[in-house]
């Protein structure tokens, strides 16, 4: 199910060649998307799970050709229905990860090197600051169901227009908090921001992927706990996306 959402070039093409047969990674960002090939089948690092490497967890799935032959199918599928061109992110560091592509959590996890070959650390939040990077990540839901989320995680998250965001912060941040003045002064600190959204959490059974937004850039914030930030992005958000993001917006 890992794979159905699954939209990014790069990441479709590099996944063909590795079930293929070409599994020596060739850079860092190989080495990253083998990862998240990885991770779309598993939620834990190979030694918890048995396998002496990536590569053996891997081939666990796809040792049996019918299994092979329709991984590969669903990845050929989706690289022929790709109906738009990605955008490159801006990251000074290493990351395959494409704008406006789909990714889960997981995926999302390995391509920032945090999921890794021997780690996989316990991720529960919608927020995550990768401190090595400078890179604070929101995984952000448009619409919460209340059997999804506390009262207290209930946030205003929204699109103002194709690049102005509205995010409300935990309900116990403070403005006065380490964690909200980095979002503030981010960019006198050269950390990025980066947003990644979904409309449901879930659709059906099955746990819906994140759109890739980009970065953006501090714009505003008013009040505490919890404080509400503005935040610009540096590429529109799609247009098909918009209407869903956009509460004003009549569906």
């Amino acid at each position: 199910t890992g794979l159905f959402h699954v939209n990014s070039i790069r990441l479709l093409d590099y996944w063909i060649r590795y079930i293929n047969g070409d599994h020596k990674p060739h850079s860092e960002s190989e080495i990253l998307m083998r990862n998240m090939l990885y991770y779309t089948f598993y939620k834990k690092h190979p030694a918890t799970m048995g396998f002496a490497d990536i590569d053996a967890g891997i081939e666990s799935v796809l040792h049996e050709d019918f299994v092979k032959d329709e991984v590969l199918q669903i990845l050929q599928y989706n690289r022929t229905h790709v109906d738009f061109v990605p955008g490159i992110n801006e990251y000074p560091f290493t990351c395959p990860l494409d704008l406006h592509c789909q990714y889960n959590t997981n995926q999302i996890m390995a391509a920032f090197g945090y999921f890794t070959e021997t780690v996989s650390p316990e991720f529960r939040e919608g927020v995550k600051y990768f401190d090595n990077k400078k890179t604070d990540i929101f995984l952000i839901n448009l619409n919460k169901s209340e059997k999804d989320f506390s009262p207290s995680t209930m946030y205003e998250d929204y699109a103002i227009n194709a690049h102005l965001f509205h995010w409300e912060s935990q309900s116990q941040d403070r403005e006065s908090s380490a964690k909200i003045q980095r979002y503030i002064h981010h960019k006198e600190t050269d950390n990025h921001i980066s947003l990644f959204v979904r409309e449901y959490k879930r659709i059906g059974a099955y746990t819906a992927p994140y759109i890739f937004l980009g970065d953006a850039d501090y714009d505003k914030h008013e009040k505490e706990r919890p404080v509400s930030f503005v935040w610009r992005l540096h590429a529109a958000i799609p247009a098909e996306l918009l209407p869903k993001a956009n509460k004003s917006i009549a569906m």
